[in-house]
């Protein structure tokens, strides 16, 4: 028998960010589930039941989903949180590394998308927020793979919006700037550095570390997505912190030549 709760899933909900949104999401009212590569392994959090979830498992996003929908009845929000980071220069990123940033940060969007959508579709009414990131706005050298792979959460995030939107179903985008969770300690290197792009990395680490230092904390992030998920009338994006709405507005509206002359400056890069 469905619940009349509403019921949030979380993706990646052990640490950081998604730990964060899962409590936040419980304090808003919702029943949460979260997941983790081995819940088993997860450190409880009051109100949030956990689940196994390997998002780039077809079986363990599908198996997922229905144990989901067969304790709780439904799935209101899904907030795709689930992400890995990579530094290096491009020539220095093997394609393999390429598709495993992908395979979680894209495709496993993707695959959670296309698991829940026929539940919040049969429901009237659903909302699939992506976690974004600046860096699908704007350009972060160094880090051209999960870039790249931000981008391509922003485009396919818009983009099937406007098809669910019919159906009472919203897909959103929250967008954080620097957060404090580790990000750079944790994003894997280049599996084939060179010695011409030794320096230029190190300082693009330093420029990343900075930010992730002094950026904002996971429940900034948290307190985003839950407008994403509560407000009546919801936006397309939700910047989250200081930082990422500055970036957000010069990206916008800032000439290109003065936006690359600052990125270029900001890491050190010749003109």
């Amino acid at each position: 028998m469905a619940s009349t709760q509403q019921v949030a899933l979380v993706t990646g909900a052990s640490s950081g960010i998604g730990r964060e949104t899962a409590l936040a999401l419980v304090k808003a009212g919702f029943t949460v589930v979260g997941t983790s590569r081995d819940a088993s392994r997860s450190t409880p959090l009051d109100g949030v039941t956990f689940f196994d979830l390997d998002v780039t498992e077809e079986a363990s996003v599908s198996a997922l989903v229905e144990q989901v929908i067969g304790r709780f009845g439904r799935i209101d929000v899904l907030v795709n949180n689930a992400g890995i980071g990579l530094m290096g220069a491009a020539e220095e990123n093997s394609v393999a590394q390429v598709r495993g940033v992908f395979d979680i940060n894209v495709f496993g969007v993707m695959r959670m998308t296309k698991a829940v959508l026929p539940h919040m579709r049969a429901l009237g009414r659903g909302r699939i927020i992506n976690l974004s990131s600046v860096y699908g706005l704007i350009p972060g050298p160094y880090l051209a793979a999960y870039v790249a792979s931000k981008h391509a959460v922003e485009g396919y995030s818009e983009s099937v919006d406007h098809e669910v939107r019919e159906h009472g179903v919203r897909v959103l985008l929250v967008e954080p700037g620097g957060t404090n969770t580790g990000f750079e300690a944790n994003s894997t290197r280049p599996d084939s550095p060179l010695r011409v792009y030794d320096k230029q990395r190190r300082i693009a680490e330093q420029v990343l570390a900075a930010a992730v230092e002094g950026g904002d904390t996971p429940a900034t992030v948290a307190r985003a997505v839950v407008a994403a998920a509560t407000d009546s009338k919801p936006k397309q994006r939700y910047t989250s912190g200081p930082l990422a709405s500055r970036v957000s507005m010069l990206r916008r509206f800032a000439p290109v030549r003065i936006f690359d002359g600052q990125m270029r400056k900001s890491h050190r890069l010749a003109n």
